[in-house]
This record gives C-alpha cells, structure tokens and sequence, in this order.
C-alpha cells in the first residue's frame, strides 16, 4: 500500500525523524485555516501517490493565509498524470541550504533490503541514476543486522557527505530504518532530505509503501487505506478475503491458483482477438478452497462488474476434488438466485473430474456451459462475451 506524503510524514514524526508542521486540507478555507495556524511562510502541496508534482503545478509557496487559499483553490481538482487531487497538504517552509536523497527498500532479486544515497537530492533519481550513477550511492542491507549506527556511517560516507555532516546524516537514516523496520514498509524514501540554513537535517518530503502481507501485525494501517479512490469491487473481495484485480475487459475469470489464473488471463486475450478483441475483466483466485460460499462470493464480485458479459471458471482439482468444485459453483448459483444472470463456462480437470462433470451435468443449469480443455473454455467464454 502507498501512502500520500502527509501520511509518510505523520509516521515519520512518530519515529523521531525530524519533520516540519503539516496539516491536511480538503477545501481552501481549511488551507488557508492551516497556513494561519502554521504561521510564515508555507507551501500547498497537492497529496497525490504520483512523482512530478512541481512540475504539474502542484506544488506552491504561499507567502500568506490568504496566498494558501488561492494556490489551494487551483490545486484541488487538479489532474496530474490521471490523479485527481483531493486534498493538499500546507507544509510549513523550510529554509533549505543543500538538498540530498536517501531511501532504503526491498531488494528482491538479491533477497536483502538496498539503502542508497546522494549529496544530490531534489532532482528525480531515476534520472540521476542513469545521466551519474556514480552520485548514487548503493549500499546493500543485511536483513538480519539492518541499519544502525555503524552502518548509518558507512552510508553515509558512500554519498560522499562532509565528514563533519557524517554523523548527523548517519543519525536521520537510523531513525529512518526505524520506519522502514517498524512499519513492514517495502520502500521508505526521502527526497529531498534538506539542510537548513542552521545546519538542521529535515526530511521534506517522504514516500512509503507499506508490506499488506504484514497488515495482520498492524492493524492500524487500516486507517491509511485510500478509501476514496478504491475501487468498491476490490475492496468487497479484499473484505472477503478474496485475491481479485480488476481488469478492463469482458470476461470475467476465476480459477484456483495464481500461476493457473495468470496462464487464464494470456488465454482469453489470445482467444478474444478472434470475438472482437474481448479482454479478461479481472483476476480473481479462490485458492484451494472452492465451498458454495466461497464460489458465490467470488461469482457475487465478478457478476457486479458492469463491463462483464460471460465468465470462465478454470479450476484444476488437487487437493480441492473436482467434485467439490461442482458442488461449489451448484450451491453458489443457487446462493445468488437472480443475480446470477451472466453464462458461465467452466472447465474441470484432475482430481475426481469425472465426478464434478457428472454433477454439472445433472444439474443442468442454463447459464453453464462445460468445456473440456482450457482453449476450448477461453474461446467460448470469449464468444459469449462478444455476442
């Protein structure tokens, strides 16, 4: 989950990094409100979970309540690369003498964390890294020892700071590992983290993306969700503990097991480009478990999508029987009544498949059609979904 800027900044202060005032706004009045309550000089800045902010005309200085109330009024409504802007934050303004970078995250491919660092902050690190790799320092990150002060040090002097800084910089990216460890984040970044005219260290500006596998540990990561901008169908799978995306196109998909809903997803828009280029409308796995309720909250997701025209149900029986599966997608239209008003293919294959044929069969339902391969069940979801 990414949280927007107000949001990192709030966990930040909670670990000791340090941090200017910020308060959120939804309307100008609450801005100028809080340019008021802040004092000086701030800056408005749109609260959207994308980069280039500044360069859309997202971020302003306001040198009085009343400049906060004007830059506010532009900014909300504003649209930067697809993201409506909702909210802004007023920050309060810093005095910024140098600028610099630090993030620390999730390094898959070398199954470590990776901290890295510039003396050249404020710019987009992408670019840097590719126009002067050598300003970007990369430090891997043992999991089980993570940052402290040592290696703060160490990080830090890779960047290439001033000795004389070395030890302060050292001190910020401690507290900012604290975060990252503290919160199960998967990216914490800083950019810039800036220099004061006073020699303080200030993190200005923050991204955080936190691990929702580690959600069970932190229960009040809730309240950070992004209620406004979910989608509802993912966030009623997400409250039924269903694995679901949605997707654009017609057909809806549910199978059991990732890598066989992935190869599901290729194979209907393979087939589709002969029925009017019909595209899967979303992934959905049910995972081992295929009872009447959980097949009946899975169709209930996929049925209240408007764009869908038929479904495929692509189920391999492994430990879950195909005859429980049948007996699933029996007791799940029953369940639904009415509102299951779309053509289903279903395909079954493995574990007892003749015996959850034999129970589609006799149920004789008219919305089910069996397929007997995966082509054959993706073309025919794909023609139903054209017609």
């Amino acid at each position: 989950m990414d949280l927007f800027e107000y949001q990192a900044r709030d966990l930040f202060e909670a670990h000791g990094v340090p941090v200017l005032a910020g308060i959120v706004a939804h309307t100008p009045e609450e801005a100028k409100a809080a340019a008021e309550k802040i004092g000086g000089v701030t800056v408005v800045k749109a609260q959207v979970k994308v980069g280039g902010r500044g360069k859309a005309g997202g971020v302003k200085v306001a040198k009085t309540p009343d400049e906060a109330f004007e830059h506010a009024q532009k900014i909300l409504g504003m649209d930067i690369k697809g993201h409506t802007v909702k909210k802004v934050m007023i920050a309060q303004g810093a005095d910024i003498a140098e600028e610099y970078y630090f993030s620390v995250l999730l390094d898959r491919a070398n199954r470590n964390y990776l901290a890295m660092c510039s003396v050249e902050g404020g710019m987009e690190i992408e670019q840097l890294a590719v126009e002067r790799p050598e300003a970007l320092a990369k430090v891997p990150v043992d999991p089980a020892t993570g940052i402290d002060a040592a290696k703060g040090a160490e990080i830090a002097e890779a960047a290439g700071f001033a000795p004389e800084l070395r030890e302060k910089v050292a001190d910020v990216i401690v507290k900012l590992w604290d975060v990252f460890k503290g919160e199960d984040a998967t990216l914490v970044e800083v950019n810039p983290l800036v220099k004061t005219g006073s020699g303080d260290l200030i993190a200005l500006d923050g991204k955080v993306s936190l691990d929702e596998n580690a959600s069970f540990r932190h229960k009040e990561h809730e309240e950070l969700a992004d209620k406004e901008s979910e989608d509802p169908l993912e966030a009623k799978a997400k409250a039924l503990d269903l694995n679901y995306v949605k997707l654009d196109g017609e057909v809806g998909i549910i199978g059991n097991g990732a890598g066989l809903v992935m190869s599901t997803l290729d194979v209907v828009a393979y087939a589709g480009e002969k029925h009017g280029n019909v595209k899967p409308a979303n992934f959905l796995d049910i995972g081992g478990g295929a009872s009447a309720e959980v097949m009946a909250n899975g169709l209930s997701i996929i049925l209240g999508d408007e764009q869908v025209k038929s479904v495929f149900v692509n189920v391999f029986g492994g430990i879950t029987a195909c005859d429980a599966v049948a007996n699933g997608i029996v007791g799940a239209l029953s369940k639904l009544g009415d509102s299951a008003n779309k053509p289903l293919v279903v395909r079954l294959d493995g574990n007892n498949v003749d015996e959850g044929r034999r129970i589609l069969h006799e149920a004789n339902h008219p919305l089910v059609t069996l397929a007997e391969n995966m082509d054959q069940g993706a073309d025919k979801a794909a023609e139903l979904a054209a017609k």
